[in-house]
C-alpha cells in the first residue's frame, strides 16, 4: 500500500447536505453524503430506495479516492439526463469521496432533456451547497512525553504549528496525544528536540484525512 503525500488535500463535503427542486410537479429531493468506501455509497443509495419506495427514480452518482472509482446511473430516466449531469456537477467542482443521490416523483408532465438536466443538476448542486465544501488534508497522530518545564514551551509551538492536543495526562510527566497537520510534522518534531534539547519523547500513531482547519 502506498503512503499517502504529507501534503496531499482533496475537496468534498463537511457534512451531508440536501436539496429539493420541483418543475411542472415533478420533485426532486437531492442528498449529498461524503463517503470512503462503495460500501458506504451503496448504503446510501439504498437508504434513498428504502425511505422513498414509490418514487419513480432514484438517480446517483459516486467519486470515490479508492481506486479512483466513479459510478453513475439514469436509473430509467433518457440516457445522459440524469447520472451524468450529477456526475458533471463533482467533476467540475472537483469533489471526491462523495455520493449524490437524487429521488424523482414524476408530477405526470414530461419534462424533456433540456427540462430533465437543468433538475437534476439543480437538486445536486443545492445538496452540495448545504453539506459545505472543504478541503481535506492528512493529518499525523502522535503522543509526546515530557518534562513540566518544557510543557509551556512545547504548548506555545503547537499554536504555531497548528497542533491540536486530543487528551493530556498529568502525572510524573506530561503525556500529550496530538494531531497536526502530516505536511507539517516533521518541522514540528525538529523544533521541539530542538526547544527542549532533546528531552521530549515521540511516539506516532496513525495518519487520517480531515477537514483543514
Amino acid at each position: 500500500m502506498n503512503t499517502p503525500d504529507p501534503s496531499s488535500t482533496y475537496l468534498s463535503l463537511a457534512g451531508e447536505g440536501r436539496g429539493e427542486y420541483t418543475e411542472k410537479k415533478s420533485r426532486f429531493l437531492a442528498r449529498a453524503v461524503p463517503c470512503t468506501t462503495e460500501a458506504q455509497a451503496l448504503e446510501v443509495i439504498n437508504e434513498a430506495r428504502r425511505q422513498c419506495a414509490d418514487a419513480r427514480h432514484h438517480v446517483y452518482a459516486y467519486l470515490l479516492r479508492d481506486n479512483h472509482l466513479m459510478r453513475y446511473t439514469d436509473d430509467g430516466e433518457p440516457q445522459g439526463t440524469a447520472g451524468v449531469p450529477i456526475l458533471d456537477v463533482l467533476r467540475k467542482r472537483q469533489l471526491t469521496d462523495l455520493c449524490v443521490v437524487v429521488t424523482r416523483y414524476f408530477g405526470g408532465v414530461l419534462l424533456g432533456t433540456g427540462g430533465l438536466v437543468h433538475a437534476y443538476t439543480t437538486a445536486a448542486c443545492q445538496a452540495i451547497e448545504n453539506g459545505g465544501i472543504v478541503t481535506y488534508a492528512l493529518f499525523q497522530t502522535f503522543y509526546i512525553q515530557c518534562s513540566y518545564s518544557d510543557y509551556q514551551k512545547i504548548l506555545h509551538e503547537n499554536q504555531r504549528f497548528s497542533v491540536r492536543v486530543e487528551h493530556a495526562d498529568f502525572s510524573q510527566h506530561v503525556a500529550l496525544h496530538c494531531t497536526c497537520p502530516a505536511a507539517l510534522f516533521d518541522s514540528y518534531q525538529k523544533r521541539l528536540i530542538e526547544l527542549t534539547a532533546g528531552n521530549v519523547e515521540f511516539v506516532l500513531g496513525e495518519t487520517h484525512y480531515d477537514c483543514d482547519k
